[in-house]
């Protein structure tokens, strides 16, 4: 029988793992149009957090006791849908499960760019389109410029450095940790601030750009969204991707050069990967050219076992991964 993760509490603050629970799946037979598969790869990311609390958002809470979603890769045991046959690899978003039934049209085939299936879920996945499109469309970044990136060390902002220095950029990033910097700087990172270290983070990023910041691509809010614009130059561009600081609390920290807005005529702007979707063929050729020319590097954080899963999702917000995190079934 299949089982799936739920959530069977809703988290106050930082999730627990009593807040979730394992639960069977009906074993139900197939509708025209439907595929089951087994997944070999499940995803965990920071915005699931978000989804585990009961208020109006850009995605629809988990209901307690259901199965939760996420990204997921596997391969097609079974199908009553014209165009996916069995042994099709594919990507979905019915994750935080060991085997899922799922409309056809749900379902992703992976393009054949001669990479591991689970790299779907990261670099050539929706963390790389993250990086690909808030950086170049949302940013619009320009060869020339200085880019900061936090959360430098995961897999968005990882893919984010070797997309900036193939751009012809001078990249600046944040990450926790000697060697979470030093991984970042074998990507091409220019400068590296290790944020755990004591000090201001205003003055390591001044230190570390005294002509100041084109580009700030924030995965953390907080005082790295403070420190970007205290250091940001005029028309600077802020690409808000995630803010993990304050996804358990709920509460932003204050923001004491927020008035740097006005005067240095920042433009910030959220936005969601899925508004891209629609431009993945433009993704899908550069990253597959730069791949090819071997300006891509990966790096991936396994839990073994779908019991994994609670585990790898909390370690998200302790640091706990370098690159992609991912649990494999």
């Amino acid at each position: 029988m299949a089982r799936a993760w739920s959530l069977k509490s809703r988290p106050d603050g930082m999730p627990l793992t009593g807040d979730f629970e394992m639960i069977d799946l009906p074993d139900t037979p197939l509708a025209e149009g439907e595929v089951r598969i087994a997944n070999h790869w499940l995803s965990v990311d920071p915005y699931m957090r978000g989804r585990m609390n009961d208020v109006k958002s850009y995605a629809p809470p988990f209901q307690l006791g259901e199965a939760m979603q996420g990204g997921a890769v596997g391969e097609v045991i079974e199908s009553r849908a014209p165009g996916v046959a069995v042994g099709d690899m594919v990507q979905h978003m019915f994750g935080w499960r060991d085997e899922a039934v799922a409309p056809a049209a749900f379902v992703q085939k992976l393009p054949a760019l001669g990479v591991p299936p689970q790299a779907f879920l990261g670099q050539l996945g929706m963390p790389g389109m993250t990086a690909y499109f808030g950086l170049l469309t949302v940013a619009e970044a320009k060869a020339g410029e200085t880019v900061f990136v936090s959360a430098a060390a995961g897999a968005v902002g990882s893919t984010l450095i070797q997309i900036a220095k193939a751009k012809g950029m001078t990249v600046i990033g944040s990450a926790g940790g000697s060697s979470k910097c030093s991984w970042c700087q074998s990507l091409g990172a220019d400068v590296m601030i290790d944020y755990k270290k004591d000090g201001s983070l205003v003055k390591k990023l001044h230190d570390a750009a005294p002509q100041g910041i084109d580009v700030y691509f924030d995965n953390v809010g907080g005082e790295h969204l403070d420190a970007a614009l205290a250091a940001a130059n005029l028309h600077a561009r802020f690409a808000i991707c995630g803010m993990i600081d304050v996804y358990n609390s709920g509460r932003a920290t204050e923001l004491r050069y927020l008035p740097r807005v006005i005067g240095a005529r920042i433009r910030i702007q959220g936005f969601l990967v899925s508004d891209y979707l629609a431009q993945a063929g433009d993704f899908y050729r550069e990253m597959g050219a730069l791949l090819q020319a071997g300006k891509l590097q990966s790096e991936e954080t396994v839990f073994e076992g779908l019991d994994a899963m609670p585990e790898a999702f909390l370690g998200l917000f302790s640091g706990g991964n370098t690159g992609k995190m991912l649990v494999k079934i």
